[in-house]
């Protein structure tokens, strides 16, 4: 089965546009988003500023590019972005897989099944915690070829995002950027994908996508949680997190 279809931008904002903070089981492809009382909107869009044609061209090029500078710069800090929460430890790696068509980055997605436990029905990237020994490149790969079927063969791995814990699933992990030749031929694993798509970077940028949300819980500060509202998902959490910072590098702000 080859990729989802495409995640296209919808013609008008969606729940939960500037200025609303939506009702605690608005989250699209059936999950529960878990907004505490009291959330309330955030601001705009880090790119919100740029102009339409700096927010298209989003190549292959330029996401490997912008990698290689923040791998850079990461190198012997590893900074670890955790929304104020102290650091919940157990390793675990995700792989951001991107192709290009049309001269478009489109990165793949899963949605996860809604038989799970925990995270049901969250858009995610493939991956999990990691086996005794393993690397985040190798745990990252493994997972792909468990969820998605995705073949190692013919991927280059062109860098990290910045490590993030989650403290609902009790982890730390690191997102590993992938570059793939081609469309990718993937078949969802059922027992825990309900289904794979994909989505352009230039899409994501669009206007009407991107919401942010000012949450408080546990007496800790207000921290920013941020959502993309694509047709049929809602894309939000540690997921979100990452989209944020891989447009950020590409887009330059």
């Amino acid at each position: 089965m080859v990729a989802g279809p495409r995640a296209r931008p919808p013609a008008r904002p969606g729940a939960g546009a500037a200025g609303r903070v939506p009702s605690v089981d608005e989250g699209r492809g059936g999950q529960v988003i878990p907004r505490p009382p009291g959330a309330r909107p955030g601001g705009a869009a880090p790119w919100a500023a740029l102009a339409a044609s700096d927010r298209r061209g989003l190549t292959l090029a330029r996401v490997a590019a912008a990698l290689a500078d923040h791998h850079r710069a990461l190198h012997g800090a590893e900074r670890i972005s955790v929304d104020g929460f102290p650091d919940p430890g157990a390793p675990a790696a995700v792989l951001v897989p991107l192709f290009e068509e049309d001269g478009e980055a489109r990165v793949v997605l899963t949605r996860r099944a809604a038989h799970l436990r925990s995270h049901r029905g969250e858009v995610s990237f493939p991956g999990g915690r990691l086996d005794a020994g393993e690397s985040p490149e190798q745990g990252a790969l493994r997972e792909a070829a468990e969820e998605v079927g995705l073949d190692p063969a013919g991927i280059t791995l062109v860098g990290r995002l910045t490590k993030l814990g989650t403290v609902s699933s009790g982890t730390t992990i690191t997102p590993v950027v992938a570059v793939l030749p081609e469309r990718p031929r993937l078949e969802a694993n059922p027992t825990e994908v309900e289904h794979v798509f994909d989505v352009s970077l230039a899409e994501l940028a669009e206007p009407g996508l991107f919401r942010e949300e000012h949450w408080a819980v546990l007496g800790r500060e207000p921290f920013p949680v941020w959502f993309f509202e694509l047709p049929a998902d809602t894309v939000w959490g540690a997921t979100a997190r990452m989209l944020v910072e891989l447009l950020r590098l590409v887009l330059g702000v």
